[in-house]
């Protein structure tokens, strides 16, 4: 069974603007759901959400102690391998920086230590001065997905996503 683990920025471009906590509770059911069958969430994103005070701030320190993941020795192994991909890849150092200090840095390295699949609303950037999630993962071997393919993989189409298949 495939594992999926959120990006940052699923959660917050969700709740801006198309799945309002007053609007489309289904979706927040949805998220809660998704996670009790597999999907994952690490405390490093709680820490992002949780820089706003708004509803996502409370939505997400309601969810309790289990929905978001610590990182275990696998990932703090995995956190290695990333750090080292990260430093001697051809980014700049502020693009390095910028990346082991946000929530991607561990979320590349839940999934490379799980063998999690990511999914995200980034775009792969090849850039020296971003380090972006989907180049990250595809130069460690790690599935990424954008959100559209993470609606269509057996869950519901949250995402408003058209099924082109």
């Amino acid at each position: 069974m495939t594992r999926y683990l959120l990006d940052t920025d699923v959660f917050i471009k969700a709740k801006k603007f198309h799945y309002g906590f007053d609007f489309c509770p289904a979706f927040w059911d949805w998220v809660v759901d998704q996670n009790q069958a597999g999907s994952g969430h690490i405390d490093e994103v709680l820490a992002e959400l949780c820089r706003a005070e708004d509803e996502l701030k409370k939505w997400a320190t309601r969810r309790g102690d289990k929905f978001f993941l610590r990182p275990d020795g696998d990932v703090m192994l995995a956190s290695i391998e990333v750090s080292g991909w990260a430093n001697v890849g051809s980014y700049t150092q502020a693009a390095v920086s910028s990346f082991m200090d946000a929530a991607d840095y561990w979320l590349v390295a839940h999934a490379l230590g799980q063998n999690w699949t990511l999914v995200s609303h980034e775009v792969p950037r090849n850039s020296e001065n971003k380090i972006k999630i989907p180049d990250a993962c595809k130069s460690l071997g790690i599935e990424c997905l954008n959100t559209c393919n993470y609606s269509g993989a057996g869950s519901t189409n949250f995402f408003g996503c058209a099924d082109i298949g």
